[in-house]
């Protein structure tokens, strides 16, 4: 199984804006319908096995932590030419079926998980509420074939800092997971 590392996208970066599809609404979402509140923004996918690996347990946080005031959106950028299984039908299918408690988006040209400087899936960019990049790492060090108990614990203390007013501690392990599938010649500059 191959792994990919987070890029650490720079602390303090403003977080970039998308305009992207919800498959499972029909809608458009943009940064600006996630006002006021502290924002995750997370790459993940149909089809990976860490995101599956972790998706109860992070459905689970985002259960907890929405209703704690946090705004979440779900982003999967991978090319649906080499992996049909990640298309707009089928996470409209995973979103309704698990009752994800966020919009789960398509970013058909790949534009967002670049501006992002997304990696792999899963990837997550935790912003305060002036839309700073506070957090961007692990949701925990458990993997698939491994056994440690998915817990969340780094994005828990991550959030649970930034909804306190409070900055996060800087020390942050990168994500690690499955490469993003970019579209044929699509790749970024910092992929590889």
């Amino acid at each position: 199984m191959a792994r990919t590392a987070s890029t650490m996208l720079e602390l303090d970066t403003a977080a970039p804006d998308f305009h992207l599809l919800e498959p499972l609404t029909g809608k458009h979402h943009s940064l600006d319908d996630f006002h006021g509140d502290p924002l995750l923004v997370a790459f993940i996918c149909n089809h990976c096995p860490f995101v599956l690996h972790i998706l109860d347990g992070f459905l689970d946080f985002a259960n907890e932590y929405v209703a704690k005031g946090l705004g979440i959106v779900a982003i999967s950028s991978n090319s649906i030419e080499s992996h049909p299984q990640d298309g707009p039908d089928k996470m409209a299918e995973l979103a309704r079926q698990k009752g994800f408690p966020f919009p789960y988006l398509y970013d058909e040209s790949q534009q967002t998980a670049k501006d992002y400087q997304a990696a792999c899936t899963p990837d997550f960019y935790l912003f305060d509420k002036n839309r700073k990049l506070v957090y961007r790492g692990q949701f925990d060090d458990a993997r698939p074939q491994s056994k440690t108990p998915v817990t969340g614990e780094d994005l828990r203390r991550a959030a649970d800092a930034v909804l306190a007013g409070q900055a996060p501690s800087r020390d942050q392990i990168p994500s690690l997971g499955c490469n993003i599938k970019w579209k044929p010649g699509n790749e970024p500059a910092y992929y590889g």
